[in-house]
């Protein structure tokens, strides 16, 4: 380590791995060359005030979460990198009934109060909060959208029923809920209005999902619908729906992915960019056999902007043959005197970016980011500790690493 100036200067390896479209780290797979293929990976434990977490929403850098059925009318800001609960504004004039998911869009905050095991109720809505009244204010009203499903017309207490819902999107100027059938291991989508009133939610699809739907999340950029839940065997699994309509949700085409997460109760999926995702689990115990599956925050990575079919690019000139193995050059990282922030300066004529991670001195990921963000080459550090870090940027088919201390 060298002092000069107002910076910390850092010399590391940069390592070239010839194994063109494939980066390895220990737990981290990024495989370009399929299209298909998405990286979930565990960012850590939710705060306990947030076990029974059933719903979120990525907003302005923070993690908004609520829990379910007979909790608090509470939503609980977290912070992404520290995992710490930072804020709760409480929803003053509604209660929570079974409140299962949450939605946006530009102007207004969704919640689907529409919990309904057994099939009964007859009280299910939507609350809708404005982001500016969320913005200025710990306490904050919510305006109603009831429903009743248009085909519904037995609400006998049955057991576990196919009228249970717990995933929300918002798909252009409607809402679209689908639901949780118990019975038939499927979903069926439904829309009402975005604006406050009563309305008979209309039918508009169905899917065979072979499991439990619990959370949703559409992404308006690239008209993408995810969602998530698991088998009666608490086995998760992610689905993506490519070129779903307001008439036909599951019209086009229905993919589900290989979801590395392995048995978790699987609650809730918001969008964080293009390709980066946000999951959720709730806390699972059992007494016999004896199972503990903490609430938990994933990142889910896709390659939904990036083309599986590059142009080529222009034949490079003539170079000599570097010699074989590790291919070192310096990475520049410095944080300024007083400040909170990393920056780093890259290699010159490296390939682009297309993630960057840090994490902890025993290898645990800390924060993982793709997107639009990754043109601003600095990183925002006042939520770690005073520690060795260690910083890792991922580009198609090389990898480049270095520690930094935060004191």
């Amino acid at each position: 380590m060298q002092f000069s100036g107002n910076f910390v200067l850092f010399v590391n390896q940069w390592s070239l791995h010839m194994n063109k479209l494939a980066i390895h780290l220990s737990f981290l797979l990024l495989a370009p060359s399929l299209w298909s293929q998405q990286e979930v990976m565990p960012l850590g434990a939710l705060p306990d005030a947030v076990s029974e977490t059933s719903g979120l929403i990525f907003y302005k850098g923070s993690v908004i979460t609520h829990n379910d059925s007979g909790n608090t009318p509470l939503l609980f800001e977290i912070d992404t990198i520290s995992l710490e609960l930072t804020r709760t504004v409480t929803v003053d004039n509604v209660q929570n009934v079974d409140w299962e998911d949450m939605a946006q869009d530009d102007h207004f905050i969704y919640i689907g109060d529409f919990g309904n095991n057994l099939g009964t109720r007859t009280d299910l809505a939507i609350y809708r909060i404005a982001k500016s009244d969320y913005d200025s204010s710990d306490a904050v009203s919510a305006e109603q959208i009831y429903f009743s499903y248009e085909d519904q017309t037995d609400f006998t207490d049955n057991g576990n029923s196919d009228w249970d819902a717990e995933a929300l999107f918002v798909l252009n100027d409607q809402l679209v809920i689908l639901t949780k059938q118990w019975q038939a291991n499927g979903t069926v989508a439904y829309a009402v209005p975005k604006t406050p009133g009563t309305y008979r939610a209309r039918r508009l699809d169905s899917f065979n999902v072979q499991g439990l739907v619990t959370g949703a999340t559409y992404h308006p950029e690239t008209n993408l619908l995810y969602f998530v839940g698991y088998t009666t065997l608490l086995d998760a699994f992610i689905y993506r729906v490519e070129g779903c309509t307001e008439a036909h949700i599951f019209g086009g085409n229905v993919e589900r992915l290989t979801a590395d997460i392995g048995f978790s109760q699987v609650e809730a999926i918001g969008y964080v960019d293009t390709d980066s995702y946000l999951i959720s689990s709730e806390l699972f115990s059992s007494e016999n056999p004896l199972i503990i599956l903490p609430s938990t925050l994933y990142t889910l990575t896709t390659l939904d902007t990036i083309s599986p079919n590059p142009e080529p690019e222009p034949a490079p000139e003539p170079q000599p043959e570097p010699e074989p193995g590790i291919i070192v050059e310096n990475l520049l990282v410095y944080k300024p005197l007083g400040s909170d922030v990393l920056i780093y300066e890259l290699p010159t004529e490296q390939p682009p970016l297309i993630a960057r991670a840090i994490f902890d001195f025993s290898g645990r990921l800390l924060w993982y980011e793709t997107g639009s963000d990754l043109e601003n080459n600095s990183i925002d550090l006042s939520g770690l500790p005073n520690a060795i870090y260690s910083l890792a940027l991922y580009f198609r088919d090389s990898k480049l690493t270095t520690s930094f201390a935060v004191y």
